[in-house]
C-alpha cells in the first residue's frame, strides 16, 4: 500500500492515495534507488524564542493546545530535534545574560530565573508530547562585561584566561541550571553565527580563539563538571571564501581551510567536538566538511527566516534547503521561529515562522512553511536513513527508509505545470509507481 499526501496552494495535505498508479517497474526515469544507503536522521524541530511563546499566551487554551500538539505530537509534526538560545536572541522579548555582574568570574550570581516565565515552560510544552526530546542550546552573546564592546550587540569576547575560564563556567552552569528544571540539553554549540557581527545579541568568533576555548577552556569545564552533554563545533553561518560588500563593488575573503581545518586538525581541540552545525551561508560548507571529515556528524541548525511575508516562493526555498542540508550528510534539520505575531521585531526584521498568531485579533494561521516542514516531519521517522537516488527530479525529491522499512519520497514540483513522476525501487517492483504532480507542489509518498 503507497500514501500520497499533496499539498497546493489552495489544497493543503490532501490525500490522493486512490490517484495512485501501480507500475511494476524497477527502474524510473524520474526517481530511483540506487541500492546505497547513507546517514540516519536524528530528526527534524524548531526553535523555542521568547518572541514565539508570547503571542501563545493570547489565544485560547484550547487553541494553545493544538498548536503544541501539532508541533510535537509523534502523530503530527513530531519536532524531536529542538533548540533553545542560551540567554537572549535576537527573538527574545528583551536582552538579558545569566550573570551581568561585572567581574562574578566564580559566577556566583548566575540565574536563568529570566527563562522561568518563557522558555523553560515552553520546553515543557513541547516535553508533555515528547518526553525524550533531544535539544541543543548556543548562545548568541556572553555576559556584556566579557565583550569588548561592552554590549549584547556586536563585538567579541575578551580573550584572557580569566573570562574564557568564567564562561566556560558560565555554559556548565547553563546545562546544569536547565537539568534542574528537568530539561536535558544534549548538545551544547559554542556560538551562534560566529561570523555575524549584528545589531542584535552576537559576538564574533575567529578561528584560533575558538580552537582555545573549546581546547584548553570548555572541553576540560565539561569534563570537570561530569556533564554528558556533547559540544559541538557551531553555528558556523559560513565561512563565505568570498563575498562581496559595499553593494557589489567589494569583496570579502574568509578561506574556508584556515577557519574549520585549524580547529579539526588540532587533535586536542578535536576529541571534545563530537559534531558541526552549519546555517545561512553554511549551506555553500557542509559538502566540503562531509566529503573532507565524513566521521563527524552535521547537522542543519536554522533554517533561513525570510522577510516575514511568510510566502508560497519562499516555502519553494526552503524546501531546497532541506534537501541539499539532507543530501549532504546533515542528521538534522532545524527551523527558527516556530510562531509569531504579525508585529516588527525588537530589532527591526520581521521574519517567517510555521504559524501566525495575529495580535490585533488572535487568529492562528498555518504559513506555507508549516506545509514544507511537515511533509518531511511528519513522515520522515527519526532514525530514517537517507537513500541514494538517480533521476531527472534529484534537485526536487529525496527518499529515506524508515526504521519500520517504509520508503517515504517527499518530492516537489516546482514548474507551472503538471508533472508525471514515476519513482522505482530495483530491489522491488511493487514499489514502482507514477503520478502526476500538480504545479508548485509538495507531495509524500509512503511506500510499505
Amino acid at each position: 500500500m503507497t500514501t500520497w499526501i499533496a499539498t497546493t496552494q489552495e489544497n493543503k495535505l490532501e490525500d490522493r492515495s486512490a490517484d495512485i498508479a501501480a507500475t511494476g517497474a524497477t527502474t524510473a526515469p524520474d526517481l530511483q534507488l540506487t541500492g546505497e544507503e547513507f546517514q540516519a536522521l536524528r530528526g527534524f524541530g524548531g526553535c523555542f524564542n521568547e518572541l514565539g511563546w508570547l503571542p501563545l499566551q493570547q489565544v485560547s487554551e484550547e487553541e494553545r493546545d493544538q498548536i503544541i500538539k501539532e508541533l510535537f505530537s509523534p502523530d503530527e509534526m513530531n519536532f524531536t530535534f529542538n533548540r533553545a538560545p542560551v540567554a537572549a536572541n535576537d527573538f527574545a522579548d528583551h536582552w538579558y545574560s545569566y550573570d551581568e555582574i561585572e567581574g562574578d568570574y566564580e559566577m556566583e550570581h548566575f540565574s536563568v530565573e529570566n527563562d522561568e516565565s518563557t522558555l523553560i515552560p515552553y520546553i515543557h510544552r513541547a516535553q508533555e508530547w515528547q518526553p525524550d526530546m533531544q535539544l541543543f542550546s548556543s548562545p548568541w552573546s556572553p555576559p556584556t562585561w566579557m565583550k569588548r564592546p561592552k554590549a549584547y550587540n556586536y563585538g567579541r569576547l575578551i580573550q584572557t584566561p580569566e573570562n574564557l575560564k568564567a564562561y566556560a563556567k558560565y555554559l556548565v552552569k547553563y546545562v546544569q541550571a536547565y537539568a534542574e528544571h528537568g530539561i536535558t540539553v544534549n548538545q551544547l554549540h559554542v556560538q551562534n553565527e560566529v561570523f555575524a557581527d549584528q545589531k542584535f545579541p552576537s559576538a564574533l568568533w575567529d578561528s584560533e580563539a575558538m580552537k582555545v576555548f573549546i581546547r584548553d577552556y570548555l572541553g576540560p569545564a565539561f569534563e570537570e563538571a561530569g556533564l554528558d552533554t556533547d559540544i559541538w563545533l557551531g553555528t558556523l553561518n559560513g565561512p563565505e571564501d568570498m563575498a562581496w560588500t559595499g553593494g557589489g563593488y567589494g569583496m570579502r575573503l574568509n578561506n574556508y581551510n584556515r577557519y574549520v581545518d585549524n580547529i579539526l586538525f588540532d587533535d586536542e581541540a578535536r576529541k571534545y567536538i563530537k559534531g558541526i552545525a552549519y546555517q545561512w551561508a553554511g549551506q555553500n560548507c557542509i559538502a566540503r566538511t562531509h566529503e573532507s571529515w565524513p566521521e563527524i556528524e552535521l547537522i542543519q541548525s536554522e533554517s533561513e527566516c525570510g522577510m516575514g511575508d511568510n510566502s508560497w516562493e519562499y516555502a519553494e526555498y526552503i524546501f531546497h534547503l532541506i534537501n541539499h542540508y539532507l543530501r549532504n550528510g546533515a542528521t538534522a534539520y532545524t527551523y527558527w521561529n516556530m510562531i509569531l505575531d504579525d508585529q516588527d521585531s525588537t530589532w527591526g526584521w520581521w521574519q517567517n515562522s510555521l504559524f501566525t498568531i495575529t495580535a490585533d485579533t488572535h487568529e492562528v494561521r498555518r504559513n506555507p512553511e508549516y506545509y514544507v516542514m511537515r511533509h518531511f516531519s511528519q513522515f520522515v521517522r527519526p532514525g530514517a536513513k537517507v537513500l541514494g537516488t538517480t533521476g531527472h527530479f534529484n534537485s526536487m525529491a529525496i527518499a529515506f527508509r524508515n526504521p519500520d522499512g517504509t520508503i517515504a519520497v517527499v518530492a516537489q514540483n516546482a514548474l507551472e505545470t503538471e508533472m508525471p513522476f514515476e519513482f522505482a525501487d530495483p530491489a522491488d517492483a511493487s514499489r514502482g509507481i507514477k503520478a502526476t504532480l500538480a504545479p508548485r507542489s509538495f507531495n509524500t509518498f509512503v511506500l510499505d
